[in-house]
């Protein structure tokens, strides 16, 4: 841990070194989330409801899915790289150093122009957070927490699957977008909307409802069940195959001879 806060320190010197081009691009990340607020607020300007959601409820999702995301693109930014860390040789000294390549990827770089989003998070759940209706339990607040906190995880386990396809194809495959970016716009919205068909592959496959769905479900008091506040926890569960499957790449790996 010391050693990682010691890169935390260099990274986020290093980027302060040019402050206007930091700023700038912290800026740049916060409008560009605000768009997809803009989005969820116009399509709540025509339709009262979504699904039998309202839209301070919808808030309190967009606001948890877009802050685990930008807190996941923060730290695992490393494993965003990765096919360039491939493709230039760097990987080859990541694996000579007396450290984990699991370490050494979350280290390698740290943007903290991604905390952005986080404000544009921060702004969306103190305005939907007393206007959603919830009453603010502990339960619920641990259940808000949790949805944060493991969805930040789950998608740090995405981040890892896309590194780990790097392993045999050198470069990134694009459609894992669909589960890293592609969840985290198609998160604003409660899963359910999609159909059960995407309700049940973000279920079982790939546990992006069982953080974000699920747990709305039991603040809302549309479910009352206990097991739907514990849900996100079973979604850290996705961490084991998304190591395992990176682990086998990196038995695969073959020098680039860069």
């Amino acid at each position: 841990m010391n050693l990682y806060l010691k890169y935390f320190s260099i990274h986020l010197k290093s980027q302060m070194q040019y402050k206007g081009s930091f700023f700038m691009t912290f800026f740049g990340q916060f409008i560009l989330s605000f768009t997809g607020f803009i989005g969820v607020y116009f399509m709540f300007n025509r339709f009262n409801e979504v699904d039998g959601f309202t839209f301070p409820q919808v808030l309190i999702c967009f606001g948890a899915v877009l802050m685990a995301w930008s807190l996941s693109e923060m730290i695992g930014r490393g494993f965003d790289k990765f096919p360039k860390i491939l493709g230039n040789g760097q990987f080859d000294r990541m694996l000579v150093r007396p450290r984990s390549i699991i370490f050494q990827a979350i280290a390698f770089e740290i943007d903290f122009t991604r905390l952005g989003r986080m404000v544009q998070a921060i702004i969306v759940l103190a305005y939907a957070i007393p206007n959603c209706g919830v009453t603010w339990t502990p339960d619920k607040i641990f259940t808000l927490v949790m949805m944060i906190s493991c969805g930040s995880m789950v998608f740090f386990a995405l981040f890892i699957i896309f590194a780990a396809f790097s392993f045999f194809t050198t470069e990134g495959l694009e459609f894992m977008n669909i589960l890293t970016h592609g969840g985290q716009e198609f998160g604003r919205y409660p899963f359910s909307i999609y159909g059960r068909g995407i309700l049940t592959f973000l279920t079982y496959v790939v546990p992006l409802a069982l953080f974000q769905y699920y747990p709305l479900l039991y603040l809302l008091d549309m479910n009352t069940s206990k097991l739907y506040m514990f849900l996100p926890l079973f979604s850290l569960l996705f961490l084991v195959p998304a190591y395992g499957f990176f682990r086998i790449g990196l038995r695969k790996y073959k020098s680039t001879g860069s």
